[in-house]
């Protein structure tokens, strides 16, 4: 078994204390607080362990944090990562500020996704420290922003920071996610003729026209459901998310725009899910001689596949087995995160983290005992891996 340790008490004090800072992503929520009180709270706690501390400022308001544990200096680099971004607290069944702890499970607003493994990391650079455990390589402690909406957290610590591999400690119900899936935000702007409602003969309904578009998506998203999956994501999907058109009720719109989301597996990049959309348009364009309509993908994030052979992987598996006894399952996401734009700077990322329930939803929590043995699994990789 682990010779690493956790300070339980310390562990549900910092978990209950990041919940109690409203950190809601304002890019998501008009008013949400942002990052910078949670970031100055976490990094408090560093500054008491012994780490060094930095802050990466996003926006204002908006702040990463980073403690850097320093080794030896001849040794691999290993980046632990966990976003302090919450959704909404709006509509929730529980009290989103006041953590409690019932019957083995911590609620609140980030419990589950993801204060928790923030509490989990923060307990684990506490172990390695006062049990002086000997690392040969630094171990970065990034705790970012942003990362529920465009993950601008992450990119700017990979701008400053680069280690041997990273760890996203992402809630996994203690397995160990080597693949997800990626997205594209697209929008289709449709064009018609204004008109008043009585002139069928001069106006162009581009709602209407836009409907072709939708007709089209879903015919894609039923492809999807007949070719083959990946063994472990599935398959991608396409789904219409926001719709906005017309001015009046008695005038035939000139204007019409779908914004979309497309769910990508690793293989597919931006290019993939840009020639696919624009192959779409053109498809409903050659069957209506006044559909005029042009496609954007505005956004892109790509999916994670790793090797089951790379060195993370194996340190990570054997640090649970020294830990629980069991092996992790190597598993895949549907969801995506920051993991995905570490591995593409060349930093191999995993995922691995607690478990709970109710991430976005009305009633979050996360398990406490899966909290402490994320907390010693993160000690005995870092101890192995840095070592």
């Amino acid at each position: 078994m682990s010779g690493f340790g956790v300070d339980e008490s310390y562990l549900l004090s910092v978990l209950q204390s990041l919940i109690s800072i409203e950190s809601i992503n304002p890019s998501l929520v008009q008013g949400g607080s942002g990052e910078s009180k949670i970031a100055h709270q976490i990094g408090d706690y560093l500054d008491r362990i012994g780490l060094e501390v930095d802050y990466q400022e996003i926006d204002e308001g908006r702040e990463n944090v980073i403690g850097v544990l320093r080794g030896g200096g001849a040794g691999r680099t290993l980046m632990l990562n966990g976003h302090t971004d919450t959704v909404s607290i709006t509509g929730m069944d529980i009290e989103p500020l006041e953590p409690v702890f019932r019957d083995g499970l911590v609620y609140g607003r980030g419990a589950f996704d993801m204060k928790g493994s923030l509490a989990a990391m923060l307990a684990a650079a506490k172990e390695l420290v006062m049990s002086k455990a000997r690392l040969n390589g630094d171990v970065v402690f990034a705790f970012v922003a942003d990362e529920e909406y465009a993950s601008v957290g992450t990119e700017e610590v990979i701008k400053e920071y680069s280690t041997d591999a990273a760890i996203v400690t992402e809630p996994t119900g203690l397995q160990l996610i080597i693949a997800h899936r990626g997205y594209a935000w697209a929008k289709v702007e449709v064009r018609g003729k204004a008109a008043h409602g009585s002139l069928f003969d001069v106006g162009v309904d581009a709602i209407t026209k836009a409907g072709k578009v939708l007709v089209a998506l879903d015919e894609l998203e039923g492809k999807f459901q007949t070719q083959s999956r990946h063994p472990l994501l599935g398959r991608p999907s396409v789904h219409a998310s926001l719709i906005q058109g017309g001015t009046e009720l008695s005038t035939y719109p000139d204007y019409c725009r779908i914004e979309l989301e497309r769910r990508t597996l690793p293989d597919e990049d931006y290019h993939t899910i840009e020639a696919e959309l624009n192959r779409l348009v053109s498809d409903v364009a050659s069957s209506d001689r006044q559909f005029d309509a042009s496609s954007e993908v505005f956004f892109y994030r790509p999916g994670l596949e790793i090797s089951e052979d790379i060195e993370i992987v194996n340190h990570l598996t054997n640090a649970c087995q020294t830990v629980t006894g069991t092996r992790p399952e190597l598993i895949g996401a549907r969801w995506w995160t920051d993991a995905a734009l570490l591995s593409r700077a060349e930093i191999p990322a995993v995922l691995f983290g607690p478990s709970g329930d109710g991430a976005h939803s009305p009633v979050e929590s996360v398990d406490f005992e899966s909290l402490k043995t994320t907390a010693r699994v993160l000690a005995e990789v870092t101890s192995s891996f840095c070592g």
